[in-house]
């Protein structure tokens, strides 16, 4: 893999989980009451595990860019999308669809299959980045590449989640 898909991929992830964690720190008793209403968590240490996953957001936010650590990272962050891959559709199959998604704090994504092939891409593309990565001179004009498409994803999945949170409001004009 060119070590520019592989800092694009990697530097996103970092903004996704630094914002996500930022804005569940902000709201936090609303992401409390996000997690009580998935019910799979005893409610007796839904706080400690509210902080535990928000400081393991954190954590990622840093670690995925850190090159001495990236594998562990990548690993633990393919892991975390597949939890809350699991954690969607289980609702999902039980029903639950009117909860919030819970995915960054204070936006309201009622769950849905999307959220959990958006978690399941987002694992995918950690992944990705445990392929060998080819060595070679880093110019200038890859790191302004890294900039670019680091902003340009951003907006894709800024304007993916909008599209999310919009569908059942579109399928209820579309009737």
């Amino acid at each position: 893999m060119d070590p520019v898909i592989e800092l694009v991929i990697c530097y996103a992830l970092a903004l996704l989980w630094f914002t996500a964690a930022t804005k569940k720190t902000f709201a936090f008793e609303g992401f409390v009451i996000t997690l009580r209403d998935y019910q799979l968590v005893p409610k007796s240490v839904m706080v400690p595990f509210a902080v535990a996953l928000v400081g393991m957001e954190f954590c990622l936010s840093i670690g995925v860019v850190l090159s001495f650590a990236r594998p562990l990272f990548l690993l633990s962050s393919a892991g975390l999308f597949g939890v809350y891959a699991a954690a969607i559709g289980f609702n999902l199959f039980r029903g639950r669809r009117h909860i919030d998604c819970g995915c960054l704090g204070l936006a309201q994504h009622s769950l849905s299959g999307w959220l959990v092939w958006r978690n399941l891409l987002l694992a995918s593309l950690a992944l990705l980045c445990l392929l060998p990565v080819q060595s070679r001179e880093f110019l200038w004009l890859d790191r302004a590449s890294v900039i670019f498409a680091v902003s340009a994803l951003i907006l894709i999945y800024a304007t993916v989640n909008r599209l999310i949170t919009s569908a059942p409001e579109l399928a209820r004009l579309r009737n």
